[in-house]
């Protein structure tokens, strides 16, 4: 008969990955680390969190697999371990989605009311990318749109959108993405093309979303 002790050995194992997303701020890591390698500075920057605190929550994921890391001169770069990490965060947010309880008012009182947001499936924009009749945002920062994007996007960061909007052209009809479900940047950008005028909508969810299922993606 087994032993039980080495089938807890097992499964506390098992759970490694688990323990390793038990924390906010590494989940925050992780939905950035989803859109393409990053400087532990930027990654600070990102989640609002000191370079020590950031440095700690890098290792702890490194030390569970879930992240690999390389040095450039005098800085270090984080990226996911595998793409097996990006499809862990997802099933973990889908599954709090639908089963923890006040999420939905969570996530309304950090996005706002999206009730008067228009919104377009991935299975859309691939059909409108072809005809070639929208013109589809990408507002992440810069590196994430280098690291890979939406085949056809342009490169607008939500904080340049308004000195920009003369980039968009007359007419046009705008499809904006960002990080995913319950990233803000679209959001902010849609209200404020829609503001201004232009007809506008955000994507259903944002870039990893879009990879994994395969679409043309292109990268700088």
């Amino acid at each position: 008969m087994a032993d039980h002790a080495a089938k807890a050995a097992l499964y506390d194992a098992l759970a490694e990955s688990a323990k390793a997303l038990a924390n906010g701020r590494r989940a925050e890591l992780v939905d950035v680390l989803a859109q393409g390698e990053r400087s532990v500075e930027e990654l600070a920057a990102e989640i609002d969190q000191t370079l020590a605190n950031t440095s700690q929550h890098l290792q702890r994921l490194l030390r569970s697999g879930l992240v690999q890391s390389r040095r450039e001169g005098t800085r270090i770069y984080y990226s996911l371990a595998s793409e097996v990490v990006g499809d862990l965060w997802r099933t973990m947010r889908r599954a709090a989605q639908e089963h923890v309880s006040g999420l939905e008012q969570l996530a309304a009182d950090y996005l706002g009311d999206r009730s008067k947001l228009r919104t377009i499936t991935r299975d859309v924009l691939r059909s409108r990318l072809r005809d070639g009749d929208v013109v589809v945002l990408d507002v992440r920062p810069e590196a994430e749109y280098a690291a890979g994007h939406i085949r056809g996007a342009i490169s607008i960061p939500i904080h340049d959108l308004r000195s920009r909007l003369g980039d968009i052209p007359d007419g046009a009809e705008v499809v904006a993405y960002c990080r995913g479900p319950f990233c803000v940047f679209a959001d902010e950008a849609v209200r404020m093309l829609s503001r201004k005028g232009i007809s506008a909508a955000r994507l259903e969810d944002g870039f990893p979303e879009w990879n994994q299922a395969h679409l043309p993606v292109a990268r700088s």
